[in-house]
């Protein structure tokens, strides 16, 4: 007799619940959340009344929305937006270019240069991210008197320039090192130097990275409030953006048709400089670890 064979009973395993991405995506959203409320909140509030802001903060009834006060905001004798604008974006402007001028060449010798010494100065760049702006204030202040700077454009332009130099520097060595060397080589065949290298080969091949720092280095400048108002002072007679709206709102602080309106107008060109060129940001920001 044959023996019985008894049917195989195959078990598949079980795969686990993908809980990993929702959490992600939860988070995400969140997150978006928390950052989206206080600028719908500022934004909506600008067009509203004082009553309406206080009994409908969230709102959003074409009826109940004016452009009065943004209007009233935009002539405040307080402060002059259009002056405000101008400074910012000379200083802006300025420290922008001194920190390409001064970060690109020091980032370029860094990371072509194998010798520990120079990687032990990257490491010194880096840990200057770590400081708090607001720590070197106190010591800057009696070194820019002692220069004679203190109070005025030059002292403040060197100070902010000093600042994105830590983050610059990083950004554009890592992005320096996945650019072939070959190329140096190339054009030093050909008899090119060091500085005609750097700016006519090197430094076109870092425009996701220079354009990155640009955008961050504005946002930073523009936003500074505790540095111009320490160093500029109000004797200077020079407000930036943030100074500008304090000093127009300091004395309006329950006044909501004042601060919103102001506060708006502030942030606007920001704003849409953010939405147009987010991925430029994205892009230079990942363009070193992805690159070759």
């Amino acid at each position: 007799m044959s023996a019985l064979r008894m049917p195989r009973v195959v078990t598949m395993p079980l795969k686990p619940l993908r809980t990993k991405g929702w959490g992600r995506i939860a988070f995400m959203v969140v997150t978006s959340i928390l950052m989206l409320v206080p600028m719908y909140l500022l934004i909506v509030s600008a067009f509203k009344s004082q009553q309406d802001i206080l009994a409908h903060p969230f709102s959003l009834s074409p009826d109940q929305l004016t452009t009065e006060y943004l209007r009233k905001a935009a002539t405040n004798p307080d402060f002059n937006i259009l002056k405000g604008y101008a400074v910012t974006i000379l200083f802006v402007v300025s420290v922008n270019l001194l920190s390409v001028a001064l970060a690109g060449p020091v980032s370029y010798v860094i990371a072509r240069r194998s010798e520990r010494r120079y990687r032990m100065l990257l490491l010194l760049f880096v840990a200057g991210t770590f400081i708090p702006s607001q720590v070197l204030v106190i010591p800057v202040v009696y070194t820019l008197k002692f220069l004679g700077l203190m109070g005025t454009i030059p002292g403040f332009v060197l100070f902010e320039t000093t600042l994105t130099l830590p983050f610059s520097i990083f950004l554009y060595a890592g992005y320096i090192m996945t650019i072939p060397a070959s190329l140096d080589e190339a054009a030093a065949v050909d008899g090119a130097g060091k500085h005609r290298v750097f700016w006519s080969i090197v430094f076109p091949l870092m425009k996701p990275a220079v354009v990155t720092m640009v955008i961050l280095n504005t946002f930073s400048v523009w936003n500074d409030f505790v540095n111009p108002q320490i160093i500029l002072g109000p004797g200077s007679g020079l407000y930036t953006v943030t100074t500008g709206v304090y000093a127009a709102v300091s004395q309006y602080s329950t006044d909501y048709t004042v601060v919103f309106p102001t506060l708006l107008l502030a942030v606007a060109p920001l704003l849409v400089l953010f939405v147009l060129l987010q991925k430029h940001v994205i892009s230079g920001l990942t363009a070193g670890a992805t690159k070759g």
